[in-house]
């Protein structure tokens, strides 16, 4: 199968491409875009990877679904297009950055800076239909991210992992943390948030490590 994504993700991932359970994927995705609202749409599915080749990757943020709102979802966690509201995960993560580092974000939710540097934004799933979040849940996308992480924490080192939340610290229990720097606490969901989201320093962490290890860090404005 000729899957649309960025040539260093394709060489590794060209295999998962040709099993059933993608195929199966492939075809229940491609039913949803034509009969209902999907988002993101059809050529942002892969964005996460089109923006951040893999041996450009310094930190890995591991989402769950994409939004499931109008003009919300353009194929990065945690990140909205241009002009659109920030979520109230995003405003938390906004807040959080300049508690821990001292500067006020940039006033776009749109996070292809961060991906630029080398940050992938990572849902688990990487499609959902309007208004219905977990909505492509267990249709076989958990299996290609879990493919994703499990080719990174092999193949690289020294990367920094955001698990942030069950979902998250779940999805990346396997990761080598001798190999890499694994930053979990809650959710920054407002339900959660300030049960210890809030004061995890995890941008400044993630950026000493980096400096320790010689990597430059990420400028999270």
């Amino acid at each position: 199968m000729d899957v649309l994504i960025e040539s260093s993700w394709k060489s590794r991932l060209s295999p998962e491409f040709e099993k059933e359970y993608f195929i199966r994927l492939s075809e229940f995705v491609k039913d949803e875009y034509r009969t209902k609202t999907i988002f993101p749409p059809g050529s942002l599915i892969f964005n996460a990877f089109n923006l951040c080749p893999f041996d450009k990757i310094k930190a890995v943020i591991i989402g769950q679904d994409p939004y499931h709102g109008p003009g919300q979802a353009h194929g990065l966690c945690f990140s909205v297009r241009e002009s659109v509201e920030f979520p109230p995960s995003l405003v938390n993560i906004f807040k959080e950055i300049e508690s821990d580092l001292g500067y006020k974000p940039m006033l776009t939710g749109n996070l292809e800076r961060w991906a630029a540097q080398g940050v992938l934004l990572l849902n688990a799933t990487l499609t959902v239909r309007a208004h219905q979040a977990g909505s492509h849940q267990k249709k076989g996308w958990e299996e290609f991210t879990d493919t994703v992480i499990r080719i990174i924490n092999t193949e690289r080192t020294n990367i920094v992992f955001f698990l942030w939340g069950a979902y998250a610290q779940k999805k990346g229990e396997s990761i080598d943390r001798s190999r890499h720097l694994v930053l979990e606490s809650v959710h920054p969901s407002p339900l959660s948030a300030a049960r210890g989201f809030f004061g995890n320093k995890h941008f400044s962490k993630c950026n000493e490590y980096m400096s320790e290890k010689g990597i430059e860090p990420i400028n999270w404005r």
